[in-house]
């Protein structure tokens, strides 16, 4: 006989996490199920370990830039404390305890094991069975999607989690593709000295964003002694002893210690039992509705839904979720016109909204704008490691700013006030009127709406 329950959310990383607590907290009784780590990739293998290696990397490459700045420094990475920080402060060396009771504390019943939907409103788990009378929430994320190479698969190449892990670093590194989290973590390992080397299919990196975000990107990492081949497809992978050999189709070849494979993610769904309610479960992503409703009692949020691989977006949809399910007669539909996202690269690269091209394949009628960093007053006095820019783009019909990058130190925090600015509509001609703090790297807005 299967246990009654109101709610069973399948997938504990960090917006099942929020889900599951939330609305234990509300009253309701609910299971949460994961078969890897309570609180997922963000807290052990992406977002928190990441951004604590990139601070790292970040204060050697800050150091380096005392000399005709401020007198003259030397500085000896060691990448011994940094190993240390992620396993102790992070990840408690990837033990979830502390996030399994953080959601048992709320009032959840936390089952580690994977959890199969077997009909509308049932979930196995083990030799359990339940019965969801409120509805189910599939909060599963996503996995390193692997390429097909030949001679790849069997082979002792990275994810992002081995890079997360790793105690011992590389004399080289081969990093199969140029997205976020390719160029992370390329520039974090050579800026700790390992000769590293980026191949990336496409023409330039970070192709999704602004061409400009990708030429800044890659020309800071060449500087930091990376090594790209752009337009590069890999053909065939060969490993013997401690050297990775990555074959391209244009002949030539690139070697390294170790290899790191991040060409993108993909849904991780298989074996979950979509078809048993009305799922496709082939699909490369959950479609969902303005409530994140997949189907009837079924809601989905996060990466499984292919609006955005990130934590923001997870607990923004967690929200929705939330509200609809305790059905609160003022529950928000959900937005995503505004989805900001940060490449914690050095210029730090933030963008929101579409890029220009975008929008142009949307058939606005499109005006952009940019300044360069350097130009500014604030670039002017930042002086060493000042590269980047500010570009903004409207929508010229209504007068309303459709998307915009922040790239250049600090650019995650600078693009707080763009995404606002694309959130709410606000008429250019108000931002146009707006008073920019002087000196400071968000006034550099102000002129690119100038260029408008």
């Amino acid at each position: 006989m299967a246990e009654q329950v109101d709610v069973v959310v399948v997938g504990l990383g960090v917006g099942g996490e929020e889900t599951a607590g939330r609305l234990a907290q509300a009253g309701l009784r609910v299971v949460g199920i994961e078969s890897r780590l309570v609180g997922g990739e963000c807290p052990y293998y992406g977002c928190i370990p990441s951004k604590m290696m990139i601070r790292a990397a970040n204060l050697i490459a800050e150091t380096r830039r005392v000399d005709g700045m401020a007198g003259t420094a030397t500085v000896q990475p060691d990448w011994t404390p940094v190993a240390k920080r992620i396993r102790e402060e992070a990840t408690d060396t990837w033990n979830d305890q502390v996030a399994v009771d953080r959601l048992v504390n709320k009032g959840a019943t936390v089952i580690k094991d994977h959890g199969t939907i077997t009909g509308p409103n049932t979930v196995r788990v083990g030799d359990r069975e339940y019965e969801a009378t409120r509805g189910i929430v599939i909060a599963t994320g996503t996995i390193p999607s692997i390429p097909p190479i030949d001679g790849l698969a069997g082979t002792p190449y990275w994810t992002n989690r081995e890079a997360i892990e790793v105690e011992t670093l590389p004399s080289s590194l081969l990093v199969l593709g140029g997205g976020a989290i390719g160029m992370e973590l390329a520039q974090v390992f050579a800026r700790f000295g390992v000769q590293v080397t980026v191949i990336e299919g496409a023409a330039e990196v970070l192709s999704m964003e602004e061409p400009e975000s990708g030429v800044l990107a890659r020309e800071a990492l060449e500087r930091d002694g990376v090594t790209f081949k752009l337009g590069a497809h890999a053909t065939q992978v060969g490993h013997a002893g401690d050297t990775f050999t990555v074959m391209l189709a244009d002949g030539s070849s690139a070697s390294g210690e170790k290899l790191l494979v991040a060409t993108g993610r993909r849904v991780a769904t298989a074996d979950l039992g979509l078809d048993k309610v009305g799922l496709d479960p082939t699909a490369r992503r959950i479609e969902v509705d303005e409530h994140v409703r997949a189907g009837d009692k079924v809601w989905a949020i996060g990466d499984v839904t292919g609006v955005g691989a990130f934590t923001h977006n997870a607990m923004y949809q967690a929200d929705i979720a939330v509200r609809d399910i305790l059905q609160e007669a003022d529950a928000p539909t959900a937005s995503y016109r505004a989805m900001p996202r940060v490449t914690f690269t050095d210029p730090e690269i933030g963008a929101v909204g579409m890029t220009e091209q975008q929008a142009r394949e949307k058939g606005l009628n499109v005006r952009a704008g940019s300044t360069p960093i350097p130009a500014s007053t604030r670039g002017w006095i930042h002086k060493a490691g000042n590269e980047g820019f500010i570009k903004v783009v409207m929508d010229a019909d209504r007068g309303v700013l459709v998307g915009a990058t922040s790239a250049g130190p600090m650019g995650g925090e600078v693009l707080s006030a763009l995404a606002v600015a694309v959130h709410a509509a606000v008429p250019v001609d108000s931002l146009r009127q707006m008073i920019w703090a002087y000196p400071t790297f968000h006034r550099a807005i102000g002129e690119a709406l100038k260029e408008l």
